[in-house]
């Protein structure tokens, strides 16, 4: 298909006062043609919210040791993670004060249907770790401490020194 630009800018002129209801209309168009970046696989969330997983210690435990496991040279590893806290949800609360200064707060909810009700969910924080012990058999070698020191730093953001790598049996 070829575009003859002249004869279609006469006709842009020809349209007079709907042209700029036309270009409207084309650029709706267009902008229903673009990808919304969401996949079959992901059904869309019915109130706009993102429903997390809560935090499983044992299941992250497990899931540190699998990839640890990979680590060059270090065998088999077994974690131990202590926390200070779990992870926490911050809620969103109405708050109001009367007229000599006194306030009250209540929790929002967002109805889910079927007379459900949730509690509207503005944050939730990650744990937050005290320490990690990792039992390793290629727990001599400075090169395999270093490579899971690092790793379960960037993991958990713990630092160095709140980190134990021990060597263990095979």
């Amino acid at each position: 298909m070829k575009w003859d630009l002249g004869k279609l800018s006469k006709k842009w002129k020809g349209a007079g006062n709907y042209q700029y209801a036309l270009l409207v209309l084309v650029l709706g168009a267009l902008l229903m043609l673009l990808p919304t970046g969401r996949g079959r696989e992901n059904p869309p969330a019915g109130d706009g919210t993102s429903q997390t997983e809560p935090f499983e210690l044992e299941r992250f435990e497990r899931r540190l040791e699998d990839t640890l496991s990979h680590v060059e040279g270090a065998g088999q590893v077994r974690v131990m993670l202590t926390m200070d806290s779990g992870s926490r949800q911050i809620v969103a609360q109405d708050q109001e004060r009367d007229r000599e200064g006194a306030g009250s707060s209540t929790v929002v909810t967002v109805s889910q249907g079927g007379g459900k009700q949730d509690v509207a969910v503005l944050q939730t924080l990650a744990p937050q770790f005290r320490g990690a012990l990792v039992v390793c058999p290629g727990g001599k070698d400075p090169v395999v401490r270093l490579g899971i020191t690092q790793a379960l730093s960037a993991l958990t953001g713990l630092r160095a020194d709140q980190i134990a790598v021990c060597t263990g049996t095979k």
